[in-house]
């Protein structure tokens, strides 16, 4: 990586002011240097041409030049050296104060030129999916910034457009996905009720309904991972601990029939953002562990406070994962060999939409492969921006089977 050099480490308005005062420093050089010429020159010229007019109307002979004639001629150098050292001192003098205030007066012309820029840099940070309706508006002559801030206004409206279309697509999808699938599932369900179906109609029937339940958490997935790469457009305090208290309520159900022991270690914690969000996170954490795991294995789920932040890690027994294939799990679809990951256990978007919903949330997902098998899954998120909400025990420790 190649290091910056000094004079790109200023501002540019710092920068334009040191550019300002170098020229005028450089001008102002050259001026003194001209005018000094100059100057003695002219006084050269003019002592000479006087001095020696006045010795040639005294006397019609040669001149006689003695001590008396000496001694001013002396004194006229002397004279004009002293003018010319005086005149260089002051100039030199008033030129500093002049370069000294030239250069504040070029910080506040470049202050006042890049003024707009920092309207258009203001606009550039502040700006979210949820704030695209805002424009710069940038008035005054149509010059090169005003070219910029119209160009970035012209973006804007683009990704404003896109933006809107994708809310609308995603919310028609939404229904036009799984209403024919709810259909299939209620008219399979039927189907499974008749007393006349024979049992290779109720085999298939099954079957297709295993299928069909598949595509609608596929579909699900889908559209939780479009939806939570969306910025969140209201966040407020959210207690962790509450949160996993409740996904552990859920994730008996989801769990089934195997046989896992759920160690919890939940201190005070709060995170800033959505609660239905952050749900879904940590469901997807503890609905990983629990399934990607072995028989009659273990989960530990910890919560703890981070400096203002928080974090949420959940790590499981379960078969040895490469070190190598850890971070291909966030990717969407992505599967591990068979014995981990089969499409019947899922459809390979859960770490996809807690990587997607942590980074709406600002905060930053991990995970690491656990030398004696499965995975440790860390989750650090962002501070609450309004502090605390309500109280929750300072820790808890409770390890409860899942059957």
């Amino acid at each position: 990586m190649t290091r910056a050099r000094p004079w790109n480490r200023l501002g540019l308005r710092m920068r334009l002011a040191l550019l300002y005062g170098g020229l005028f420093f450089v001008a102002g050089s050259m001026l003194l240097w001209v005018t000094y010429l100059l100057t003695a020159q002219a006084l050269n010229t003019q002592f000479v041409t006087r001095f020696g007019g006045s010795a040639v109307a005294v006397s019609k002979d040669p001149p006689i030049v003695g001590p008396s004639m000496q001694q001013v001629q002396l004194d006229v150098e002397q004279g004009a050296a002293t003018v010319l050292s005086d005149m260089l001192r002051s100039s030199v003098v008033i030129m500093i104060l002049i370069g000294v205030i030239a250069f504040v007066l070029g910080y506040l012309v470049a202050d006042r030129a890049l003024r707009p820029l920092d309207r258009v840099t203001e606009t550039a940070r502040r700006l979210s999916e949820s704030t695209l309706h805002e424009r710069i508006g940038l008035r005054g002559p149509h010059d090169e910034v005003k070219r910029l801030a119209d160009t970035f206004d012209a973006m804007l409206d683009r990704l404003h457009r896109v933006f809107e279309a994708q809310r609308r697509f995603i919310g028609n999808a939404s229904h036009e996905l799984r209403t024919p699938l709810a259909i299939n599932r209620t008219i399979l369900e039927v189907s499974l009720e008749e007393p006349a179906a024979s049992p290779d109609l109720k085999a298939l029937a099954r079957a297709l309904l295993g299928t069909n339940a598949r595509y609608e958490r596929l579909i699900e997935g889908l559209l939780l991972l479009a939806q939570s790469e969306q910025e969140l457009t209201a966040r407020k305090p959210v207690e962790l601990p509450r949160i996993v208290r409740i996904v552990l309520e859920q994730i008996e159900v989801v769990a089934g029939k195997r046989h896992v022991t759920v160690h919890e270690d939940l201190r005070q914690a709060v995170a800033g953002g959505d609660p239905l969000f952050l749900e879904r996170c940590v469901f997807n954490l503890l609905e990983n562990a629990i399934k990607y795991n072995v028989r009659d294995g273990d989960v530990w789920v910890t919560v703890r406070p981070d400096g203002d932040g928080a974090v949420i890690v959940v790590e499981n027994t379960g078969p040895p994962v490469s070190p190598y294939e850890v971070d291909d799990l966030f990717e969407p679809f992505h599967r591990l060999h068979a014995d981990r990951v089969r499409s019947a256990r899922g459809s390979g978007l859960g770490l996809s939409i807690v990587r997607a919903i942590v980074d709406a949330h600002g905060g930053t997902v991990t995970a690491a492969a656990r030398p004696e098998g499965g995975l440790a899954v860390t989750v650090r998120l962002a501070p609450s921006l309004t502090g605390q909400a309500g109280s929750v025990p300072n820790s808890s420790r409770v390890s409860r089977p899942i059957s």
